[in-house]
């Protein structure tokens, strides 16, 4: 499933996260911790495989009032791609 994809062309992001065998709520954690270190405008990526991540850091993002560029799935992989807005 992707959202957005190719929407935001985007090169690469400024910051990944790698939260692969991180079971919640350490992606979540670990995910606001890197949003508050980017500057506005910033991308960050992060790659999870907790099948919760999905939701949580979808409702996090939103709550947060950020954009969620791209969302996808490849095999058990969970990729975001978040844009710091504020």
């Amino acid at each position: 499933m992707n959202v957005g994809f190719g929407l935001f062309p985007q090169k690469k992001p400024d910051r990944e996260l790698d939260c692969l065998g991180l079971y919640c709520p350490e992606p979540v954690f670990r995910t606001r911790q890197e949003i508050d270190k980017l500057a506005i405008g910033q991308v960050l990526e992060v790659i999870a495989d907790d099948p919760a991540a999905e939701e949580d850091i979808k409702r996090l993002v939103k709550r947060l009032g950020h954009q969620l560029l791209e969302l996808r799935k490849e095999e058990d992989q969970i990729h975001f791609v978040i844009k710091k807005v504020k």
